[in-house]
């Protein structure tokens, strides 16, 4: 196994440290995203504004800045080749777009840090961007990465084709790391470790899974088998849970702390449902954005280092998640 240099795989730790032991990630995109107009009911969902629209996507990438994100999260989660490729583009177009994901990020991350560093009551440290790839089952779109099962055909070697050219497109757009997003099962992890490996990928990297119980990931594999396979990674710096109903939070948690040494992330929905086949949001019944503060504290003082909000959420809950950990 070869050994990332220590430079690089204490980048995200020099983050936590630098704000005070807990980093801040953004939230939900697409919800932001429609609030400024965008049309995103398509199976590319917030990536199809990478075609037409990426001034949309910095706007947004700059609100969570100004919320109080440490680490901007990219458009590029249900952004794959295939995708783009449906749309009638070109392999070279969809890897452009891809590309363009992280540098829209890092123009909005850069452009910030430049107005903000100069001024003395400047509180910020400059973001990290982290390339997002989301899971198997969310190009395809039908629901399947809340479920896991992606069908007898899909074998390990099929993830990692399918994976890879996204993975290579993206490192070297030049992002700070890579968040392996949104996992539904213990094959798709394994993927991910191995892919990290044979491409000798040089930048550090989270892997999330999500559940829909609080006890398993949604193919019923365990959190223990799940984690053990990211433990063999030391290109794998941190491991957690996002689209989660933040309920269960707290509980993964102490779980996590007693599997691994990595840093553990967590950043859950809003607490409404996501019904896949019908394609619509239902409300929570237990818990409200102005929880998250609160919560947000809970979790770091149960051990996590990065919070943040997925779906659902919005630049007031980093605001929130920011403010209550600052104080």
């Amino acid at each position: 196994m070869v050994i990332m240099n220590t430079e690089t795989n204490s980048l995200l730790q020099d983050l936590i440290d630098n704000v005070g032991g807990c980093a801040v990630i953004d939230g939900g995109f697409a919800t932001q995203l429609e609030r400024h107009g965008a049309s995103i009911n398509d199976p590319l969902w917030s990536a199809i504004c990478l075609m037409k629209e990426s001034h949309l996507i910095k706007k947004v990438h700059l609100e969570y800045l100004e919320a109080g994100a440490n680490i901007l999260v990219t458009s590029s989660y249900q952004a794959t080749i295939p995708g783009f490729l449906s749309k009638g583009m070109t392999i070279e177009e969809a890897e452009l777009l891809l590309n363009r994901s992280v540098k829209v990020a890092v123009e909005a991350r850069d452009s910030y840090w430049d107005l903000t560093k100069t001024n003395p009551e400047n509180k910020h440290i400059k973001a990290l961007v982290a390339a997002s790839i989301g899971s198997y089952g969310a190009y395809l779109a039908d629901g399947s990465e809340y479920s896991g099962c992606y069908g007898p055909d899909v074998s390990l070697e099929y993830l990692k084709d399918f994976h890879r050219r996204r993975l290579q497109v993206l490192v070297e757009a030049g992002p700070d790391m890579i968040a392996f997003e949104t996992i539904p099962n213990k094959l798709e992890a394994r993927a991910y470790v191995e892919l990290l490996e044979e491409e000798n990928v040089k930048i550090p990297s989270w892997i999330s899974f999500t559940t829909i119980d609080g006890e398993n990931v949604p193919s019923g594999d365990s959190f223990e088998n799940c984690i053990e396979v990211v433990n063999k990674s030391n290109r794998v710096v941190a491991v957690g849970i996002n689209c989660a109903p933040p309920h269960f939070i707290g509980n993964i948690i102490s779980k996590f702390k007693q599997l691994t040494k990595k840093v553990i992330v967590v950043y859950p929905n809003s607490g409404e449902i996501w019904d896949g086949r019908a394609k619509k949001w239902l409300p929570s019944e237990c818990f409200d954005d102005n929880d998250f503060g609160l919560h947000a504290t809970n979790w770091r003082d149960l051990g996590a280092k990065i919070i943040g909000g997925c779906c659902r959420t919005t630049p007031f809950t980093i605001h929130l998640i920011s403010k209550a950990l600052r104080e």
